[in-house]
């Protein structure tokens, strides 16, 4: 080499720490920034094929614009009957709001309940209001509170949507401060360094910074699209998936150095070298996983898709170029006041690891029976958890006033009221299909909207030769209940000849968000797994080993979601979860499982290389137990932050998530895998080069001839 080339080999770690430096100053402002591009209108994410979407677009047709409804509910405050001159201030104080920004039409007039001790009004508010929307609320409740002798809450969608804005508010700092101290914590106790955990915390911030930067430009020119969830998600898969990489090449990097006297250059080429395919395997595992959720009918599930992969590029672009240059010119200092070992040089590797590979060399099969047994007993109450949606008044994990109100207008009036489901059918089959509706068991009433906006005020509006029909169910519009009486209502419209009927409306709209849901998960589950298995393939040249840990991973899947049925149900209180939970639980647990299958079974086979199949298994957990472990922690704890945004899909979603990577971490990673290699021996690695080592009587065996460590 010559003397210009060392001299720009060694300049190129200061070039790459300044412009990762540049990077992180000149993007980092994108990580607060990604709210402005953000929605949570969630009638933005529903399925693109479902009939009620078509319901949607039908009511376009129809000349009245898609709404936003915010339920007025007024009480006495002493609990008795609200009298006529109480109601017609109500309906004064509504139509005060006509013309008001942000409202459609005029206010519904406020009616009474049946039992005569409340009063309901319904204001139409506009879907896209975004940031507009609380000032639109407020002036509601100003409105509506003027009203003498009587208390006001608000409910329905636009008071829903309110408290979800209201719970993701501020996410972008809270979420990154409790995952970044979360993870600098476990780091500081676990490697006992000083400067290695702040580098690493950096490259992870530098790389969410950049992912940040990438989605806000795409967002803002509308190529993907971004709400609280995809937001929270983003930050805490970076972040994790960032120090997960870093732990293994720092790792790597410490051996490398011990082994090679401290020379910093060769010594990470060598960590390079062994480290980037298994790293940049594992990224591949979850980016193209979460691309697989292109496949979704549902919009919230196709935008995680890229733009999380977005994320785990910048991740691993970062553990592959900021942090080799962070490190070549740190040297030793990295880890101090810990310094690399001689013992290093050979894989280092705790007591408690030689103790636990000595355990899976003595008695495999007990091992991997004994852990085996564990899982499926677990894994056997997977069928009890509901993923039906969860109700109202659990989406908040805490108190929130749209949930109070709902509660009080379900006292006192049926439970589909002012938020009904919405039928849209041949105005010549008007009469068929309002008597088929009102047929239908669990429908309360049915009003056909006239031209003055409101149901039964007039004659019928018809557009096109269409009108719409709006029924109020008598259970609540969250509930499954109303959801069985859509699928009912949907049956009886469908029947009447020449209606061409359409059924829509929240309800539906959450009942085919469901059925999507379903139907995602038949497709995408095989796809990440054909997915991950190619990669697995190709990474450990066998058919047999890939086979198997994907086979793992998915048991380790099933046995998180029995242990999260129970979980959920006896300690959380939840009595459902979210649709979406299980696919994204999944692609999650599954994709970043296999990582750290990856990581182990791409030093067993690079130890089995060298040393035999029976020797690389008992090396290669004892080499990578610490670090993988200690990644796991991590991760575990970064999708645990998640658990500060009070909502309940992104505290299912943080158990399941860490859970899962600890159960898989500490379990199948740590005991059942390399028992299962180790009792399988060489053909474990069928058909590939090492399922030919030659095994002794004692379960010894030695590389295949000719193989060298870096191997076939």
């Amino acid at each position: 080499m010559s003397r210009s080339t060392r001299r720009a080999v060694r300049l190129l770690p200061l070039v790459l720490l300044v412009v990762w430096l540049a990077v992180g100053g000149g993007l980092g402002p994108f990580a607060g920034k990604l709210g402005e591009v953000a929605t949570n209108d969630q009638a933005a994410f529903l399925p693109r094929s479902a009939e009620s979407t078509r319901v949607i677009e039908a009511q376009r047709a129809f000349r009245q614009e898609e709404t936003l409804p915010a339920l007025v509910v007024w009480t006495s405050p002493d609990g008795g009957p609200v009298g006529p001159d109480t109601r017609s201030a109500a309906t004064r104080a509504l139509a005060t709001l006509t013309g008001r920004p942000g409202v459609v039409g005029t206010p519904s007039p406020a009616l009474p309940s049946e039992d005569g001790e409340a009063l309901r009004g319904v204001v139409q508010l506009r879907p896209d209001l975004g940031e507009e929307l609380a000032p639109a609320l407020e002036a509601i409740d100003r409105a509506a509170s003027a009203v003498p002798g009587t208390s006001v809450r608000l409910a329905g969608p636009a008071a829903t949507q309110a408290d979800l804005s209201d719970a993701f508010a501020g996410i972008d700092g809270l979420l990154l401060a409790v995952a970044l101290v979360t993870v600098l914590v476990i780091l500081l106790l676990v490697y006992r360094s000083v400067l290695l955990p702040l580098v690493i915390i950096l490259g992870a911030v530098f790389s969410l910074a950049l992912a940040c930067a990438v989605v806000y430009v795409l967002a803002d020119h509308d190529l993907v699209r971004v709400d609280g969830q995809v937001q929270g998600i983003l930050s805490i898969l970076v972040i994790g998936a960032a120090t997960d990489y870093a732990l293994l090449l720092a790792a790597r990097y410490r051996e490398e150095l011990a082994r090679h006297e401290g020379d910093r250059f060769p010594a990470m080429r060598a960590a390079l070298r062994e480290s980037a395919g298994p790293i940049t395997a594992s990224a591949a595992t979850v980016a193209l996983g979460l691309l697989a959720l292109l496949f979704s009918d549902l919009t919230n599930n196709r935008a995680l898709g890229p733009v999380g992969a977005i994320g785990i590029v910048c991740a691993v672009l970062s553990a592959l170029t900021f942090l080799p240059a962070v490190l070549v010119l740190l040297g030793r200092a990295a880890y101090w006041p810990a310094r690399p070992r001689p013992s290093d040089a050979e894989g280092g590797g705790t007591g408690i690891w030689r103790r636990v590979a000595a355990l899976v060399d003595r008695a495999p099969r007990k091992v991997w029976a004994a852990t085996l047994a564990g899982l499926l007993a677990c894994a056997a109450f997977a069928p009890v958890l509901e993923s039906k949606g969860v109700p109202l008044d659990e989406i908040f994990v805490n108190d929130a006033p749209s949930v109070a109100a709902q509660e009080t207008l379900g006292r006192h009036f049926p439970g589909g009221a002012g938020n009904p489901a919405i039928v849209i059918a041949g105005a010549d089959s008007l009469a068929e299909v309002t008597a088929a509706a009102e047929g239908v068991e669990g429908v309360d009433s049915t009003a056909a909207v006239t031209a003055s906006g409101r149901p039964g005020a007039g004659a019928p509006l018809v557009v096109d030769g269409r009108v719409r029909i709006d029924v109020t169910l008598t259970d609540a519009a969250d509930s499954e209940a109303a959801a069985v009486t859509v699928a009912r209502l949907r049956s009886a419209v469908h029947a009447v000849p020449g209606a061409d009927a359409l059924v829509g409306g929240y309800t539906a709209q959450r009942y085919d968000t469901q059925r999507t849901a379903e139907r995602d998960r038949m497709l995408i589950v095989p796809v990440v797994l054909a997915v991950i298995l190619t990669i697995l393939v190709g990474l450990l040249r066998s058919l047999l080993m890939p086979l198997l840990l994907v086979a793992t991973v998915a048991l380790n899947f099933l046995a998180t979601l029995g242990v999260s049925a129970l979980v959920f149900r006896y300690v959380f209180g939840f009595t459902g979860t979210d649709s979406s939970v299980p696919l994204y639980g999944f692609v999650f647990l599954v994709a970043l499982g296999v990582d750290y299958n990856i990581f182990l079974m791409s030093r067993v086979r690079e130890e089995s290389l060298r040393h035999g199949v029976r020797e690389g298994v008992l090396r290669g957990l004892t080499a990578t137990g610490g670090v993988i472990t200690s990644a796991g922690v991590v991760l575990a704890a970064t999708f645990a932050a998640l658990g500060v945004i009070p909502l309940a899909f992104l505290v299912q979603i943080a158990f399941i998530v860490a859970f899962g990577v600890l159960l898989d971490t500490l379990v199948v990673r740590s005991l059942l895998v390399p028992a299962l290699v180790r009792d399988l021996g060489p053909v474990a690695w069928w058909p590939g080069e090492l399922s030919r080592c030659a095994t002794g009587p004692e379960g010894r065996s030695a590389p295949p001839k000719g193989a060298s460590a870096t191997g076939a």
